[in-house]
């Protein structure tokens, strides 16, 4: 007969073979997520090993819980037998006022771990739980002459034309509407978004070649919409665009390399859930196939990483007062819905991943192209598809390979030899004698200077498959 309990080690599951201090600290971490039960007599791997259980020993270790905890947990104990084997599960649920601490030092659970909570962390677990914001707070030694009217007048108009909400059109009504004011005083909100000074809640965008090559860097600040426009304006100034022909009309259309709703949803999602108690600042690189976003302080609340790959997760939101704007604003949509809209962009897109991460220095998302190198051994398959998309017109007889060194130009206009080189396998004496081919025919041309420019397309050259 099997010792096993059909349980693993996760969110609200430990295994101690004996009562020990960890026991009490994971009993702590999860009365300060969502509940959980600790199993006494229990491998890591889940089998019943047996514990040996005196008289007094239940009661010993409710007393020592209840002693090392503030405040003190009173646990569910259960005493259990497998094949002659005893064992104790100690069950405590979610507290409603949190945290809690053992020993004077406070734990969440993470997956099957306990982490420590830091200073900002243990604030931002009380205010959840009390249902409060640290953006509702007002902001210190600050009064209603720091705020920009003419910011605050630029929202309320937004909002108003929105319709989703109507607030009056005197900017100090309009905040005390908001709860942005508290005896006059703006909030952290208030201050972050329509502040006459700059706050220095920095954003840094840098363009990155390599992780250790940067070729263009910029630091934002300023109020937060300003803030979101620039930034968005930045990456979309060092993304590249493709341009599509349609109709009878030669109407030229811009195609995007990344999808710039998704980028929007991402850069918001990144600036309205930072934390602002953190000096760290916000960063956003920019490679040439992938851009990644990172804002200090990781996910709010008990959501999980598994949560957001789904369609019904809900999201906590660290600050109610900004997000609440930017939802009066039609920014953003609802609470929570950011992801979903990210995830049904990506699919325009092929190759292109949505990828995310949450540590306790921050959270991470990333846009990237999964692209495999061109190989010219295995040319033919792509040049069939290389075929469906290259434009009719003159100039038969060129080579596969010039086909595609085309194809990549007309996809990337600016490219460089460099970074052709890095997406086919082939040598470069034979990737300069493909180029020199079609710069002979005129179908291609270089722009800039040696070091920096690129090569483009001549429209009214181009190839026939």
């Amino acid at each position: 007969m099997s010792n096993s309990l059909t349980l693993i080690e996760n969110q609200q599951t430990e295994f101690k073979l004996s009562f020990q201090e960890k026991v009490i600290e994971t009993l702590v971490a999860f009365a300060n997520t969502s509940g959980g039960t600790v199993y006494i007599g229990v491998s890591d791997i889940g089998e019943v090993e047996g514990v040996e259980i005196g008289k007094e020993s239940i009661q010993k270790w409710l007393n020592e819980i209840k002693l090392k905890t503030q405040p003190s947990i009173i646990p569910t104990v259960k005493q259990h037998t497998l094949n002659n084997k005893d064992y104790i599960s100690i069950s405590v649920q979610e507290f409603p006022v949190k945290p809690l601490s053992f020993k004077g030092r406070y734990y969440k659970r993470v997956n099957n771990s306990n982490h420590q909570l830091s200073v900002s962390e243990i604030a931002d677990v009380y205010m959840q739980s009390m249902q409060y914001s640290w953006d509702s707070y007002p902001y210190p030694n600050a009064s209603l002459d720091d705020i920009n009217e003419e910011k605050v007048i630029a929202f309320i108009t937004k909002v108003n034309l929105t319709g989703r909400f109507h607030l009056p059109i005197v900017p100090k009504q309009a905040l005390k509407k908001l709860k942005m004011l508290q005896n006059n005083i703006p909030t952290n909100a208030a201050m972050i978004l329509f502040s006459k000074e700059n706050l220095r809640y920095n954003v840094h965008i840098g363009r990155f070649k390599t992780p250790s090559l940067i070729i263009a860097d910029k630091m934002i600040n300023g109020n937060l919409y300003d803030v979101v426009e620039e930034s968005m304006n930045t990456i979309i100034g060092h993304i590249k665009f493709a341009f599509q022909i349609t109709g009878k009309t030669t109407q030229r259309i811009e195609i995007p390399e990344y999808p710039l709703d998704a980028l929007r949803e991402i850069l918001l999602n990144t600036l309205i859930h930072r934390d602002y108690q953190s000096p760290t600042d916000v960063q956003i690189k920019i490679f040439d196939t992938k851009i990644s976003f990172f804002n200090p302080g990781g996910l709010y609340g008990n959501i999980t990483e598994e949560e957001l790959h789904t369609d019904e997760y809900r999201a906590s939101t660290r600050n109610k007062q900004i997000a609440e704007a930017f939802y009066l604003t039609n920014d953003i949509e609802k609470y929570g819905s950011g992801f979903i809209r990210i995830r049904q962009a990506i699919p325009e897109y092929p190759g292109m991943q949505f990828m995310f991460r949450s540590t306790p220095q921050g959270f991470f998302s990333e846009l990237e192209y999964k692209v495999q190198k061109i190989s010219v051994e295995n040319i033919t398959t792509f040049n069939e598809e290389l075929n469906d998309g290259v434009n009719d017109g003159v100039n038969d007889g060129v080579n596969d390979g010039v086909k595609i060194i085309y194809k990549l130009i007309q996809s990337s206009p600016g490219i460089n030899t460099t970074q052709i080189l890095k997406e086919i396998e082939v040598s470069k004496r034979t990737l300069e004698r493909w180029i020199r081919e079609l710069r002979k025919r005129n179908i291609i041309e270089f722009k800039g200077a040696p070091k920096t420019g690129g090569y483009y397309i001549v429209s009214k050259n181009p190839i026939k498959n």
